[in-house]
């Protein structure tokens, strides 16, 4: 009796240790997902200027020779003066621009991007400045971009055409993604011809005709409309030529935003493939050259919308695999010139910033001797790159390594004089036409310490001595300021101390270009005039390494006088910042544990005055997955006695005392994938980056961020640095959605693998939510299931030619992962069962009371109808069909799959499965009825024991541990349930991979369908059949006859066991339609072996395994 109390005790520790695991997982998952929601769904600030326009839209006829009239093609027109369709097309002479839509978008959203091209052109190219914008183009591009010169105006205007598309959801579905690329196809060509036909009707009327006529589109896509338009470019019927340069804004290249249905990742794999294979030279089979690659003349840039864009990440907008960096780029409106905001999915389309820019780019690639588009790929190339990039290179955040030059490039300094060398570095100095005058300058001034500031316009140069400044360590030079190069500010490297920095003088070089441009935010507002007024935020940062400084003595900070305006209060006041530092002063890592621990209480530190101006600061997790907020306020400003205690640093005269002497701070993020991100004014900001880290993909430089803060050195500060809950939750449902989704399936299918391993040792079926209990025990199931297709990868990348993930950081997300679609797929288990039982209980319910009611006019009624059933139900036909429903379920569902769409053939497979739990569960309600009357009855009979029991005893009844014991009817029935529930998890989850594909079906209703893409259909036919031919649990063994080979046996656990391992690895690949192919193989081979056994039936023999054990009724 003790060792069966101790053996009790036991077990029920261990399932409340097994229930306390599933209720872990479930509440992080739950955690994970409101928390994540709520992160998401709040308001988000862009600070994008709203676009303004006069819309007009004038449709392009189509030829009568054309039969398909779904689609239309538009011209944009801005003015609000009515004009004639017809007279403004015979006036048609200017480029070609072509705007496609994205999912679900209007061709009207065409307008922002018409409007300002008609400004742009109106009011000629942007005033350029003498920032430096050359940053350094990746490895292969040669392309020297001092040499791309922009126009001094602009040749020709830009027609900007749209196709209409019906707000039809390509996303969602390959068939209408494929559609549209075949009707972009007929609009290029449709405009290229309007051209010619345009150009006749003048000649015929007389009017002059000049210039050439276009002979290629500029294609502008949005969202999907940008993949829509690579995919028209690759499409065998595209004229030759006919497009060369591709602009696309948010659009996913690598792979679908939510890549679900297999046709549209089909499709997308297609596309791409072709685009590679336009990229690579033409050879003949003895390897020689015979023509240039098909694409080598088409040129594609890419812009996302950074971190704010929760539809489409910079990691899908990557052009890395698809297209050379010779002929195309990504990069993000964060980093982008006159931008650097960050914006959501349809904010990018009017946001006036990135709009104007993108308008004058178009303009500037516009030949002024021909009127028409550069020829040369890498000319195009060259403007889109000088007027987008910021100028900022990558290796401006890492920490410079001393890069000594040769001794044969220069000579020591000796005795305080520099000996001049030949080497000068290639720095283009100010144009001059700037305005500066060397006269203008006052005395100069020797600064004496390793801190220069300039407060105010003062016409001085400022002496800074290399030597003597920058021992200890202290070799770059940093400066940062709101003053305009060339016209308010220049500095100077010389070799020896002189009067004049003319071109003239050898011994000096002018180093002013090599500042580059940050945002600067609003400035302060100026009161009263004379007024002391706050800090303006710096607008450009400069920086010199030692090999910038090797081999001169001095620089130089030269600042104009202060201009006068009459009867306007002078600007903000004039400031700029310099230091020679140590950058290892001022290194900081956050480690993950750092990280992670700020994610439940913020770290505070304090900078003191006389800290480095540049801060770098490295976080070993991503700020793409884990965003740290950042806080920094004034304790400190350079004042005697200012040094206010901590308590008192919120007060407010104190807060504005400080900002009118300390310069806003400014943050600098770099991130591998998305480029630059800058954040002015940080004095409470959170900061995140549009990274993609711990994929299988990944590099390991997108694993870490560099945040470059710029501080004032005169001011001290709290610093305060924590991971809003929030803020995480939400970007990590944003970047393994996917992930996430194809795991769910893996989770399903080893719940599957374990029902099917219970049956197979003849061993009650567990119920789902059991299974899924059983393969979360620590260590072995969990770690067996959960880290095999990690390792998978990992050795994978190591025998291939791809880069390794970042292994530590890619193994605990995707673990994460797993756990998070555990708690799915319990959710779900727990809602369906819920909703099955209450079914059930009703259904037995009301059985029940019919019975108490026998006798009265109601059940009179009842049983009448009863009988009419029975009548109805021994018709041939329909007994026919009740004993062929698997048949008959199996027809509808394959010719809604085949005829109609995929999604209506799963619904019928539930549905069939629905009704089998709900007939099973019923059955055992009723088995636990009676069993319950009957013990009642035989106990209330007044039987004291001296009959015997055993037949009625609950525990015999129920005890299916013993080889020779028998199964009740009631517990058969329960594991039918168990076995249908099990499927319905599984193929309800295929269902919704398609749902989106079927609101975009229902959208298209009634202008015209078409069938099935032959692929979708393929994969759910044998789906549908894994669900009937899988649907009796006694069909759980693959025995096939192999001739002169013993039989060979395949039980179905192992080949769940392979499917969901399948379906992992889908899912690590970003890849969760693939899932589909292990269902269909299962199917496949279910509905191969039940023909087999069939087959080998009628000749008396068997190749199947029935349960040893059968149930008692």
């Amino acid at each position: 009796m003790m060792s069966m109390m101790v053996l009790r005790g036991g077990v029920d520790m261990e399932g409340f240790k097994t229930k306390s695991r599933v209720a872990i997982v479930v509440a992080v998952s739950m955690w994970i997902g409101l928390a994540g929601l709520y992160g998401l769904l709040k308001p988000i600030s862009n600070g994008c200027a709203m676009t303004y326009m006069y819309p007009t839209y004038i449709p392009i006829s189509t030829p009568e020779n054309v039969s398909s009239v779904k689609y239309g093609l538009y011209l944009y027109h801005e003015g609000w003066r009515k004009i004639d369709f017809d007279d403004h097309l015979k006036k048609l002479n200017g480029i070609p621009v072509l705007f496609i839509p994205g999912n679900g978008g209007s061709y009207k959203q065409v307008r922002s991007l018409g409007a300002e091209s008609d400004r742009a052109y109106q009011g000629g190219p942007l005033d350029w400045n003498f920032y430096g914008s050359s940053p350094n183009l990746e490895g292969g591009v040669d392309i020297d971009l001092n040499d791309i010169s922009l126009p001094s105006r602009y040749a020709s205007m830009l027609d900007w055409f749209a196709v209409d598309l019906e707000g039809e959801h390509s996303a969602m579905d390959g068939q209408i993604l494929q559609e549209h690329s075949e009707y972009v196809v007929y609009a290029i060509h449709r405009i290229l011809d309007q051209y010619k036909e345009s150009r006749d009707a003048r000649a015929k009327e007389g009017a002059s005709v000049s210039g050439s006529l276009p002979k290629s589109v500029i294609l502008v896509g949005h969202s999907m409309g940008g993949f829509v338009a690579r995919a028209a470019v690759v499409h065998p019927h595209l004229r030759k030529f006919s497009v060369e340069t591709i602009l696309t804004l948010s659009t996913p290249h690598q792979y679908p935003p939510v890549a679900l249905q297999p046709s549209l990742g089909h499709y997308y794999t297609h596309v791409n493939q072709a685009w590679r294979k336009g990229y690579e030279v033409e050879t003949s089979q003895a390897g020689l050259y015979m023509s240039d690659p098909p694409l080598s003349h088409v040129v594609i840039v890419s812009i996302s919308g950074g971190y704010n864009d929760y539809q489409v990440r910079s990691k899908l907008e990557s052009l890395d695999g698809i297209v050379p960096p010779t002929h195309g780029f990504m990069m993000s409106s964060t980093g982008m010139k006159n931008v650097w905001l960050s914006m959501e999915h349809q904010v990018i389309l009017w946001c006036n910033q990135l709009v104007v820019q993108v308008s004058h780019t178009l303009l500037s690639l516009i030949d002024t001797k021909t009127s028409q588009p550069f020829s040369d790929a890498h000319q195009r190339l060259g403007i889109f790159t000088k007027m987008l990039h910021s100028g900022i290179p990558q290796n401006f955040f890492a920490p410079r390594p001393l890069q000594q030059p040769k001794k044969s490039d220069h000579f020591p300094i000796q005795k305080g004089k520099v000996i001049h060398a030949p080497h000068v570095p290639a720095i283009s100095g100010c144009p001059s036409n700037s305005q500066w005058s060397e006269d203008g300058l006052e005395r100069d001034l020797y600064i004496q310490t390793s801190t220069v500031t300039v407060l105010a316009m003062d016409g001085r140069r400022r002496w800074l001595d290399i030597q003597k400044l920058g021992p200890g360590g202290k070799k770059h030079f940093v400066f940062v300021t709101n003053l305009s190069p060339c016209s308010g500010v220049r500095l100077h490297l010389w070799r020896e101390r002189g009067t004049s920095a003319s071109a003239t003088n050898k011994g000096v070089v002018e180093v002013t270009t090599k500042m580059v441009h940050i945002p600067s935010g609003p400035a302060p507002r100026q009161i009263e005039p004379g007024s002391q007024t706050e800090q303006a935020p710096p607008s450009a940062v400069f920086w010199l390494g030692p090999e910038d400084m090797y081999g001169f003595r001095f620089i130089t900070i030269s600042v104009a006088p202060q201009p006068t305006v009459s009867g306007r209060p002078p600007p903000a006041a004039s400031m700029g910042v310099g230091q020679f530092f140590n950058p290892k002063d001022g290194e900081q890592v956050f480690s993950p544990y750092k990280l992670i621990h700020s994610l439940f209480t913020d770290k505070d530190d304090n900078l003191k005055e006389d800290h480095p101006l540049t801060l770098n600061l490295t976080f070993s997790v991503s700020l793409g997955l884990l965003p740290v907020s950042l806080s920094l306020i004034t304790t400190g400003c350079g004042i005697k006695k200012s040094e206010f205690p901590i308590e008192d640093t919120e007060d407010v005269e104190t807060s504005r005392l400080c900002r009118r002497r300390c310069f806003p701070p400014v943050a600098l993020a770099w991130d591998a994938t998305s480029g630059l991100h800058v954040f002015p004014n940080l004095y409470s900001e959170t900061i995140v980056v549009d990274s993609s880290p711990a994929l299988w993909t990944s590099s390991h430089a997108s694993d870490k961020t560099t945040v470059l803060l710029l501080v004032d050195p005169h001011c001290s500060y709290r610093t305060t640095a924590g991971v809003p809950l929030t803020a995480a939750a939400g970007r990590f449902l944003l970047l393994y959605f996917s992930q996430i989704s194809g795991l769910c399936f893996a989770v399903a299918f080893f719940a599957l693998m374990r029902q099917a391993y219970a049956w197979e040792l003849d061993r009650p079926i567990p119920s789902v939510l059991s299974a899924v209990e059983s393969n979360l025990r620590m260590p072995s199931p969990f770690f067996f299931l959960a880290t095999f297709p990690i390792l998978f990868a990992v050795l994978f990348c190591s025998l291939s030619s791809k880069s390794l993930p970042p292994i530590i950081s890619f193994s605990i997300v995707s673990i994460l992962c797993y756990i998070f679609a555990n708690g799915v797929i319990v959710v779900l288990i727990l809602l369906s069962q819920l909703l099955f039982y209450m079914a059930g209980t009703s259904h037995v319910f009301i059985k029940k009371r019919l019975q108490v009611c026998e006798g009265s006019f109601c059940f009179s009624f009842f049983q009448w109808f009863i009988n009419m059933s029975s009548n109805f139900a021994s018709i041939k036909v329909i007994r026919i069909l009740r004993v062929n429903h698997l048949i008959i379920t199996s027809l509808v569902a394959i010719a809604l799959v085949c005829l109609v769409h995929p999604t209506l053939g799963l619904f019928v497979l539930l549905l069939s499965h629905a009704l089998h739990c709900h007939g099973a569960l019923c059955s055992f309600f009723m088995a636990s009825f009676r069993s319950h009357v009957q013990t009642s009855e035989f106990y209330e009979s007044g039987n004291n024991g001296d009959s015997d029991t055993s037949n009625l005893s609950p525990i015999n009844e129920t005890c299916t541990g013993s080889p020779e014991s028998t199964r009740s009817y009631g517990e058969t029935q329960l594991e039918i349930f168990h076995h249908h529930h099990g499927l319905l998890v599984l193929h309800l989850l295929a269902a919704l991979m398609f749902v989106p594909s079927l609101v975009a079906w229902l959208q298209r209703t009634g202008i015209g369908q078409r069938f099935p893409w032959f692929w979708d259909s393929a994969l759910c036919i044998g789906v549908i059949l894994h669900g009937l031919c899988d649907s009796k649990p006694e069909f759980n063994f693959y025995l096939f006859p192999i001739p002169r080979i013993p039989l060979l046996e395949i039980r179905l656990s192992f080949a769940y066991l392979i499917a969901g391992y399948f379906s992992s690895i889908s899912a690590l690949a970003l890849a969760p339609y693939r899932v589909f192919y292990a269902m269909s193989v299962i199917g496949i081979a279910s509905f191969t072996f039940r023909v087999i056994q069939t087959r080998y039936r009628k000749n008396g023999e068997t190749y199947y395994r029935s349960r040893k054990h059968s149930h008692r009724h």
